[in-house]
């Protein structure tokens, strides 16, 4: 299946750069391994979008593994929208009105 185009929200960006931010504060490691978890996310999303589950308001979530974070985005024709990257201890929801 081709890989679709991921257009970011650009509070969805500042999240990413900020929660890469408080791991690189403590740890380069963690850090690294953060955004390298984050961009293989990003590229199953964009190979495979249907595979995660619906979650709020015609989103779909993507859970990582190694960190409390979650990946929320939508379809929208045959472009995907990543609404948030969501730390799981936020409130839920918090980015509906993306």
């Amino acid at each position: 299946m081709p890989r679709r185009p991921v257009e970011f929200h650009p509070e969805a960006i500042a999240e990413a750069r900020a929660a890469f931010e408080w791991y690189r504060q403590r740890s380069e490691g963690a850090a690294a391994a953060f955004l390298t978890e984050l961009h293989q996310a990003v590229e199953h999303i964009a190979e495979t979008p249907g595979w995660w589950p619906v979650y709020l308001q015609g989103t779909r979530r993507f859970l990582l593994r190694k960190f409390p974070f979650a990946i929320i985005y939508r379809e929208v024709g045959e472009t995907i929208q990543l609404a948030a990257v969501a730390h799981g201890r936020r409130k839920p929801g918090y980015w509906k009105d993306r």
